[in-house]
């Protein structure tokens, strides 16, 4: 069904009717459509498949601006389209993508309508706070969470929840679940910035210290060391990392423990959606547990 979504977002953007848009739109790298697998699990129907390609779209629309904000030279392996095209082109790409998915959303059940809307308001205040947050070294795990949720999980949240609504399922009990795995996925690319290398990654490992992501990790890694680390670990942010660098903080997060505990806490919040759910569906509970222990 995932190609029927992918056939829907060309039909969006071809009634767009400019060769530009269809250029730069086919230049985004695919990512692995996880909010779509979602939708499809919980209503897997032509509505179903129908708000999959909106959410598509409103994702790929924040990457592009994301990767504008972060200036970011790659996407998933490939250059990114503000390094092929510049911001402008980005920023607008961003923009029309936004607007055609607002106009079609409104086709869909007023509800569906305002979920989805507000989860994009989220996923903005998200992303200023990302934005904020990243002047200082950040300690504190409840802003880390807060703007995990706005900026990540709460489209994932609204997808599961919207599902559910088209499908008459239980929208609290989905809710949750939908929370939950944009919290999770969140944690472990956060923890895949850290233990995998650049060919996996798609690009440069432990960037996210470098751009000022204080991240669960590096939280962790900063209550479990002494003073004379604490400097040292600040000392390194939003710095570039030298490979000596590197094998400190890899020697620190292997004698604390705290890519363990990250690692962990996504677990833990997997197993508190699953719970919720009971048996509702073997899928979502392999969606689920196949994304904390994926390693790419």
């Amino acid at each position: 069904m995932l190609e029927l979504v992918k056939e829907q977002i060309a039909r969006f953007i071809a009634d767009l009717d400019e060769n530009i848009v269809e250029s730069l739109f086919a230049k985004i790298p695919e990512g692995k459509m996880l909010r779509s697998k979602l939708i499809l699990q919980i209503a897997p129907s032509k509505e179903g498949i129908f708000l999959a390609s909106i959410v598509e779209m409103i994702h790929a629309a924040s990457l592009l601006h994301d990767d504008v904000i972060d200036e970011a030279d790659t996407r998933r392996g490939q250059a990114s389209i503000n390094a092929l095209f510049g911001n402008k082109s980005a920023i607008m790409l961003g923009d029309i993508l936004y607007a055609k998915a607002f106009y079609e959303l409104s086709a869909l059940d007023k509800e569906i309508a305002q979920i989805i809307s507000n989860a994009v308001v989220q996923l903005s205040l998200g992303e200023l706070l990302d934005v904020e947050m990243a002047k200082d070294f950040n300690t504190d795990k409840e802003k880390y969470f807060a703007m995990i949720y706005k900026k990540t999980a709460s489209l994932i949240e609204a997808s599961a929840v919207s599902a559910a609504h088209i499908a008459n399922k239980d929208k609290a009990a989905f809710a949750l679940y939908g929370k939950n795995l944009g919290l999770a996925f969140q944690i472990v690319d956060d923890i895949l910035d850290i233990t995998q290398d650049e060919t996996t990654l798609g690009k440069p490992a432990m960037h996210d210290l470098k751009e000022g992501k204080t991240t669960l990790p590096y939280i962790y890694l900063y209550e479990r060391l002494g003073e004379g680390d604490r400097k040292r670990l600040l000392a390194l942010f939003k710095q570039e990392l030298n490979e000596e660098q590197k094998d400190w903080l890899q020697e620190k997060f292997a004698a604390t423990n705290a890519l363990q505990e990250a690692k962990e806490t996504a677990r833990r919040l997997g197993f508190e959606a699953l719970e919720v759910l009971g048996s509702e569906d073997e899928k979502l509970k392999d969606i689920m547990t196949s994304l904390i222990e994926r390693t790419y």
